[in-house]
């Protein structure tokens, strides 16, 4: 029964978020169904009715035509090259910026400096009162993209939070607070996930690229997230490992939006508004307690883990995924106070279900992963053949921050 309600519920954020933005064709539906439903048995009546009905139909025909010659005012094309960092260099404000690219997975910017900040925990937060919203530009391809999105996948429209500041290092005084702000997910559908592609305006030819448009400041580097016009949706995404050293991690299925059928983190997905608040009500302040709670709730909805089997969450590091019009994406490392065989043992929520095709314990040394690391190791010969191989571009990124801090705390 999960399933289907799940399924269901997906279909029905689908369809608001269309109709939300197609509420004259709908109007114009229902004026022909009342036209319909309101002839009288009475010679006025019928004529009145009749005039009706056919000034419905003559409306509700002419919004279709309209509808469809704006459905088909753009060709989108899927960019398959790698993300062409060598012409998009990071922004000069992130100290130690590096693009670490991954075959097939992707392309991550990664700041050491960065990642040793937040080991400190001094970033506080700041939530805006208005929630985000799709500018005028992406607006109007919003109706397109998300059929495109959504076909063969399971898309809920979701409440996320997303990111106006970035974790950047600061000497002597506390950071400024990092500005959140609430957002849906089919907002980020409808921004950041246009990283990969191409749209062409069939009437004037005219190209549109987000990482061109949006991604790129007046000085040619790429823009900082406190001048994105993007929803940038928070990534969480932690590794967890046993009391017997094995770590935890998620087989994806098919559905999976991104990373469809590869190895994932132990827990992965995106912060929502209720890791914002603690669990008398009131509100987080530290970026890093928001960042944990929403890395645990992910890891404990997707591992059938519950929070009495956790010991520790710490957050270990910071990237920015490319390829998803460079949203913000944290990482961490949990202790668990479990063993491989009662981790086995446990099921993803129903809700999950459908995208988790079960778990996969593997031995994984971290303190030899950031000794090779640090030894200018590439992560690619650094961490085992298989996570490299079968491993989503989170689980990797995940894996090398934690080893880094690992590594630094010996």
């Amino acid at each position: 029964m999960g399933k289907l309600t799940r399924r269901a519920r997906a279909r029905a954020d689908y369809l608001g978020f269309l109709g939300a933005r197609e509420w004259p064709l709908a109007a114009s539906g229902l004026g022909v169904l009342l036209g319909v439903v309101t002839i009288l048995p009475s010679a006025i009546g019928v004529v009145l009715s009749i005039i009706a009905l056919a000034l419905g139909v003559t409306t509700f025909t002419r919004d279709v035509r309209l509808l469809r010659r704006r459905w088909a005012g753009f060709e989108f094309t899927a960019i398959a090259a790698p993300f062409p960092a060598a012409e998009l260099p990071p922004p000069s404000a992130y100290p130690e910026a590096a693009y670490l690219a991954v075959p097939a997975r992707g392309t991550a910017l990664v700041s050491a400096a960065i990642d040793r900040e937040l080991w400190e925990e001094r970033h506080t937060i700041d939530v805006a009162e208005q929630p985000y919203r799709l500018p005028p530009s992406l607006k109007a391809t919003a109706p397109h993209v998300l059929p495109l999105r959504a076909r063969g996948r399971l898309l809920f429209n979701g409440p996320v939070v997303g990111m106006r500041g970035d974790p950047l290092p600061a000497t002597g005084a506390r950071p400024a607070p990092i500005r959140l702000h609430r957002a849906r997910f089919f907002d980020a559908v409808c921004s950041n996930e246009l990283g990969t592609l191409r749209i062409t305006r069939t009437d004037t030819g005219e190209e549109y690229d987000l990482r061109k448009a949006e991604l790129t400041d007046s000085a040619g580097a790429l823009r900082e997230l406190s001048g994105s016009a993007l929803a940038d949706h928070v990534g969480v995404s932690t590794v967890a490992f046993t009391t017997d050293g094995k770590l935890v991690t998620v087989r994806q299925s098919a559905l999976n939006a991104v990373s469809g059928l590869l190895l994932a983190p132990s827990g992965s997905g995106s912060l929502e508004p209720r890791d914002l608040r603690t669990p008398d009500g009131g509100a987080r302040q530290a970026l890093h307690t928001a960042v944990r709670a929403g890395m645990e709730r992910e890891l404990c909805e997707e591992s059938g883990l519950t929070p009495a089997d956790i010991r520790s969450t710490k957050v270990t590091g910071f990237a920015r995924w490319m390829d998803r019009g460079a949203k913000p994406e944290f990482f961490g490392l949990t202790e668990l106070a479990a063993d491989s065989a009662e981790v086995a043992r446990r099921r993803p929520v129903s809700g999950e279900r459908l995208y988790s095709a079960g778990l996969t314990l593997v031995d994984v040394d971290l303190a030899a992963i950031g000794a090779a690391l640090a030894a200018g190791v590439p992560l690619s010969e650094a961490l085992p053949q298989r996570l490299w191989e079968d491993g989503s571009l989170p689980l990797l990124l995940a894996l090398r921050a934690a080893a880094a801090w690992r590594t630094a705390r010996v």
